[in-house]
């Protein structure tokens, strides 16, 4: 579906920094595509050392991207932008997303949206009374609440928290950014990831005991991981990988491994970023599983899955490189088939045509 050009404003984590978040690679695919199709999208990202000291795309090419230092600085210098815009999108994460929220709501004559990319977590949140960027009372206010996670959990937003509209915006992939390349299998397994507590005994499972069983050298790449995980001797250690760097990193390995959040597991239904851009670039994957996967790829032809260190070393001992290899190009040709940039904004497109309909019925 093709809307007529809008004035979109999106508020979000960052776009300008990959450093420790899957958000970027999400909002820079979205806005380009958006200004690809005539939209005219500003975004706006709270200014804060940590990004401005790791910025990977400082100047994104599409639409406009603005910083700002407070929040005092965000109504003062760009009220009339929000109150003009056709459509306000806030993301989860945001610095002071509960007053940026209630802000945007009493200010904008658009239409609103709240873009979860962290909806179990956030619900985890909410239902402990944490409300750092959102709160019951704004879901209800938020004319459309976008959210990373399909599956039950919209009803439960519509119905529990009185979200007038939950819609499914998964994650997807830049196919420009992420493809096969020809490269050397260097590594058995890779992970690529930012460390997280619930995350490090599944990776320690499903691929750090796999590699000290093995005589292969192994990898993993991202930040904040404590000095005190113990990593087996033949683990490559790489602190930050670039988004352009992704391609080459996922083409260096004859497997990588995906580690899903607990609060993504228990709610099913939440693809990462990480298994679409693997998969773009035609890596077969050995993931752990969550409910609904298979919606997304099948297990066993497109996707492997791994419950055990067995499992694991399983897959890497057993597979030959023509198996990997048909994996990974089913798998690649599922993500090509519907889960580009470009089928996100068609999708997105189309609930803001929805929205902005009902919003002119009301008045």
């Amino acid at each position: 579906m093709s809307l007529h050009p809008l004035k979109i404003v999106m508020l979000g984590l960052s776009i300008t920094s990959s450093w420790g978040n899957g958000h970027a690679t999400t909002y820079r695919s979205l806005v380009r595509e958006l200004s690809a199709r005539g939209h005219d999208v500003l975004f706006l990202e709270r200014d804060v050392p940590w990004y401005r000291e790791n910025r990977d795309m400082p100047a994104p090419p599409w639409g406009r991207t603005l910083l700002y230092g407070s929040l005092e600085e965000l109504k003062d210098s760009f009220e009339m932008e929000v109150r003009e815009a056709d459509f306000v999108m806030v993301g989860s994460y945001v610095q002071e997303g509960r007053a940026v929220g209630e802000w945007v709501n009493a200010v904008a004559r658009g239409a609103t949206a709240f873009y979860d990319i962290d909806t179990p977590v956030t619900l985890s949140k909410l239902e402990r009374g944490d409300c750092e960027y959102l709160t019951p009372q704004l879901i209800s206010r938020y004319d459309i609440y976008f959210s990373f996670t399909g599956g039950p959990i919209l009803k439960r937003i519509e119905t529990l928290y009185a979200s007038p509209m939950a819609r499914p915006l998964y994650c997807s992939v830049d196919p420009a950014v992420y493809r096969p390349l020809d490269s050397a299998r260097k590594w058995e397994m890779g992970y690529l990831g930012t460390y997280s507590p619930d995350r490090q005994p599944v990776l320690d499972r499903l691929m750090l005991e796999p590699a000290r069983r093995s005589n292969g050298t192994f990898v993993v790449a991202g930040p904040l991981y404590p000095k005190e995980v113990r990593w087996p001797e033949n683990m490559e250690r790489i602190e930050h990988l670039p988004p352009g760097a992704h391609s080459a990193f996922y083409g260096s390995m004859k497997f990588t491994i995906n580690i899903t959040r607990a609060d993504m597991v228990r709610a099913g239904y939440s693809p990462s970023v990480r298994l679409f851009e693997a998969a773009a670039c035609a890596t077969p994957i050995i993931t752990d599983y969550w409910e609904g996967l298979g919606s997304f790829f099948k297990p066993g032809e497109e996707i492997l899955v791994s419950r055990s260190t067995e499992e694991s070393l399983r897959y890497l001992r057993e597979l030959t490189a023509e198996e990997r290899m048909e994996i990974g190009q089913r798998a690649r040709k599922k993500v090509l088939s519907g889960h580009t940039a470009s089928h996100r904004v068609d999708e997105l497109e189309s609930y803001m045509a929805v929205v902005l309909k009902k919003q002119e019925v009301l008045k």
